[in-house]
């Protein structure tokens, strides 16, 4: 599919998404959302792909949102007048859809319901919309160019893209809270320092060091237990016992080891590389148990 604001290229079952308005620092727009649901929404269906790669073009990875916009800028229809009923009862409403749900959450929880994993190539600049759409991503490696802000304040605005629920789990409530109040722009290595990136590589190195996890992960990792783990670390860590935990992992277990798991098994008693033939879009019928 032909994108606007997005590349889209497809090698060695490794899907490079790449954020492409680069004379514009891959600022983000309405357009840009609903082309990023419907490329990861794909991804997730597409048994050729099994992992995503996030990245920008040029010098920035996304630098928030585009203020430069006529109208209002976040893409939302000021003569509604929305309720907190309206998001409980009507989020699927189109009128709701496209008026007043965040367009940076709205992508943020497709890449959160993808069944592939997804890793983010931060090359530069990532501000706003553009550092909390990665918090949904399993693994994020950045550039030593890469800069991040959580902004809002300084323009009045409020965190979205999910990210209150994401950041605080991924580098605790104070730290979440401080980069919040402060709004101030920091640097790859105090995100690497508090577990927002995994890594931070020179800039040629970093699309190289995210193929390489790509591909390890495409080429030695069961597809569909890999999506299903996904979604079990998500969605069971919420429960408010293990014993909820305990049933899907159980079923869980049952049907990959009945699958998946046996290749698994044999390949590694006779010491070769496993062969996985599971397809994500043949999921067992207790998925998706939520």
């Amino acid at each position: 599919m032909t994108y606007e604001t997005l590349s889209c290229d497809l090698s060695e079952q490794i899907l490079t998404i790449t954020l492409n308005r680069p004379d514009k620092l891959n600022a983000f727009t309405v357009t840009m959302a609903n082309e990023l649901i419907s490329a990861f929404n794909a991804a997730s269906e597409n048994d050729d792909v099994r992992v995503i790669i996030v990245t920008g073009a040029g010098r920035a990875f996304c630098a928030g949102m585009d203020l430069a916009v006529s109208g209002n800028v976040f893409g939302l229809d000021e003569t509604q007048h929305p309720t907190m009923k309206d998001m409980n009862e009507r989020l699927d409403d189109p009128v709701i859809v496209k008026g007043v749900r965040d367009t940076g959450g709205r992508v943020s929880l497709a890449i959160f319901n993808c069944k592939k994993p997804i890793i983010g190539a931060i090359n530069g600049a990532a501000v706003g919309v553009g550092v909390t759409m990665q918090l949904a991503m399993d693994i994020r490696l950045a550039s030593e160019n890469a800069k991040f802000g959580f902004v809002f304040g300084k323009i009045g605005i409020v965190p979205e893209a999910c990210s209150t629920w994401f950041l605080p789990r991924i580098v605790g409530v104070a730290k979440a809270l401080e980069w919040i109040h402060t709004a101030e722009i920091f640097s790859a290595a105090e995100a690497h320092k508090h577990g927002l990136v995994k890594e931070v590589l020179p800039a040629d190195q970093l699309l190289t060091r995210a193929r390489e996890l790509a591909r390890m992960i495409a080429t030695e990792r069961s597809p569909t237990s890999t999506a299903m783990a996904r979604q079990m670390i998500y969605r069971n860590s919420a429960f408010s016992h293990p014993e909820e935990a305990h049933k899907v992992e159980s079923l869980a277990m049952f049907y990959a080891s009945i699958h998946d798991g046996k290749e698994g098994v044999a390949a590694f008693t006779e010491k070769r590389k496993p062969n996985f033939t599971s397809k994500p879009s043949q999921m067992p019928d207790f998925y998706p148990w939520w």
